[in-house]
């Protein structure tokens, strides 16, 4: 996967070199280049904002800059121009999962009170991580770019899987537990030191359930239970 990040602060994104994603890039899985949109202004200061028409606080980020740096992305990236703002569809596990899907994208990071209207054309998809307000489109692109790219065939190693984690199937992950055996007078559950799998299957099913259920009750209301999930839920101890 290809992806370019348009920004003012391209250091922000090195914390793509490490981790599970730094491994990524080492493999040539994934391809991440952070542009900066400054380079691409006419202003002899390289100035990138301006006044806003009408008055009011705060400066608006000009359109010029934005606009050549994605006609410039796009000459070796034909992905879908994402800007990350707060009109757009709240982020989800579904929508990284459906951008998941592409082999290229291309982020537009705002910042000030926003971008000029007329940049809007330019744009394919409007993402937001939720109601409130960040210094920058850099601190949003951060996590959603994160969340797509693990998602990727080869990105995560053979010990780790993004199947059974929190809501990968629309609710938060079981209760999970390692060594030691006992910590604290508190004993790990008995059935995960069975053996027996389909018991362990059933026990963290009816966990996951009840885990959403207690802590994000609207998560689970949009859960379509099973039949044995109804049975799980019955005859739960």
């Amino acid at each position: 996967m290809k992806i370019n990040i348009l920004t003012l602060f391209p250091e922000m994104f090195d914390i793509f070199s490490h981790s599970i994603i730094g491994r990524a890039r080492e493999k040539k899985i994934v391809e991440i280049e952070p542009i900066n949109i400054r380079d691409f202004s006419l202003n002899k200061h390289k100035k990138v904002d301006d006044y806003p028409y009408g008055g009011g606080a705060g400066m608006v980020m000009t359109p010029q800059p934005l606009a050549d740096s994605i006609k410039y992305c796009k000459k070796n990236n034909k992905g879908k121009v994402i800007f990350l703002g707060p009109r757009g569809k709240t982020f989800n596990q579904e929508l990284a999962k459906e951008l998941a899907k592409e082999e290229e994208l291309i982020f537009v990071c705002g910042h000030y009170e926003g971008i000029d209207e007329r940049v809007y054309k330019y744009i394919d998809l409007e993402i937001s991580l939720g109601d409130f307000i960040l210094t920058g489109g850099e601190m949003a692109a951060i996590p959603i770019i994160d969340s797509i790219l693990r998602l990727k065939e080869g990105v995560l190693g053979k010990s780790e899987s993004f199947e059974e984690e929190s809501f990968s199937d629309g609710l938060l992950e079981y209760p999970q537990y390692t060594r030691p055996e006992i910590f604290e007078g508190e004993a790990v559950p008995e059935v995960l030191l069975s053996g027996h799998h389909e018991n362990i299957r059933k026990w963290r099913r009816l966990k996951s359930l009840e885990v959403t259920k207690e802590k994000r009750p609207d998560l689970y209301n949009k859960v379509k239970l099973s039949k044995e999930d109804l049975k799980l839920l019955k005859n739960k101890k």
